[in-house]
């Protein structure tokens, strides 16, 4: 057995029976999955049955205690050589592993990522969203693009892997916000290699509303802070550009109510460079037009969350909390 694939769950056994019928279509087989379920009142035993015949699966119950703990208890059971980790509401393509298989014995790495995308399937909704998550023209373009070398790429637990050996010993994910990034900094600092993977792909599929949106992008804003307590080194300048961002725009707005209206052209033109570049990508004048919500709520929310962590925290000095601090001493 060469992958273990672990998949937390809560409550949503419909995406995990979209996200077995995927690892069910895979040309190679080379893995188990292992699906642990976190205390859900929807549980997805039913789902997983179905594909016991398909599949080497295991379905592990527990009580809710969040996502790092959950994913920790998989690999704890896991057989594999390799860890995988997918969220339950992505899609793999059919070719995954082998491209992966493909991209490993070219390139002897540790640790790996790789980018996520939007099925045409998919809801305007959730194709704005993804837009907001992965253009060039908001933060959200480092987080899969190989030909972005802003920061060092540090995986996402969407869609993230790594060996037994790092896992034996860095350990597993630390019960914070940002969990996916602080393992990556630490895996890095033990020595190990880590690597963008352009090729390994997921299709995520985000079933968010705008108000669900806001609040995931304000803790991405507020856990930046939290790692930046923990590693220092971790900030990098492109981070803050969210943070200036809400400063930029307030700005102009004073300076359009007290001065001239035209600096308003400004957030304009920005406007526009959006809207282009979604219907340019998405080919849809009502995913074109979302697309501009969602990118000023990735960038507000994430820079309001920025700051509020960053004058709590570092003006103010107050500590990390429970669920803020790294576990430096994790244990399996």
């Amino acid at each position: 057995m060469k992958y273990s694939v672990i998949i937390p769950v809560y409550n949503r056994p419909d995406e995990m029976a979209e996200m077995l019928a995927s690892l069910a279509a895979q040309t190679e087989r080379n893995f188990e999955v292992v699906v642990v379920e976190d205390g859900s009142s929807l549980p997805c035993d039913e789902v997983v049955n179905r594909y016991a015949d398909r599949l080497d699966i295991q379905y592990v119950t527990k009580p809710n205690t969040g996502r790092s703990d959950t994913r920790n208890v998989g690999m704890g059971c896991a057989k594999g050589d390799y860890f995988l980790f997918f969220d339950s509401d992505c899609i793999l393509p059919p070719e995954y592993m082998q491209t992966l298989n493909v991209c490993l014995s070219n390139r002897d790495v540790d640790c790996f990522g790789g980018p996520d995308r939007a099925l045409p399937t998919f809801t305007t909704m959730q194709k704005a969203v993804n837009f907001a998550m992965t253009s060039f023209l908001t933060t959200g373009g480092i987080r899969g693009s190989a030909k972005v070398s802003m920061e060092k790429f540090n995986p996402r637990s969407f869609n993230m892997g790594f060996s037994r050996a790092v896992y034996d010993k860095v350990g597993g994910f630390a019960d914070m916000f940002g969990e996916d990034i602080d393992l990556s900094i630490r895996i890095r600092e033990a020595g190990f290699s880590i690597a963008l993977l352009p090729d390994v792909s997921v299709y995520h599929k985000r079933r968010v509303n705008l108000k669900k949106f806001f609040r995931q992008v304000y803790n991405f804003g507020q856990a930046r802070i939290f790692l930046f307590k923990l590693h220092p080194e971790s900030l990098k300048a492109v981070h803050v550009l969210p943070a200036l961002f809400v400063v930029g725009e307030a700005a102009l707005v004073l300076l359009a109510i007290f001065h001239s209206p035209w600096w308003l052209l400004f957030p304009a033109l920005y406007i526009v460079l959006l809207f282009l570049a979604s219907l340019f990508k998405n080919k849809s004048l009502k995913i074109a037009l979302l697309s501009v919500v969602t990118a000023f709520i990735q960038l507000n929310g994430y820079g309001c969350g920025f700051l509020k962590a960053f004058c709590t925290k570092v003006l103010f000095g107050k500590e990390l909390e429970k669920g803020e601090r790294l576990r430096r001493a994790y244990n399996k």
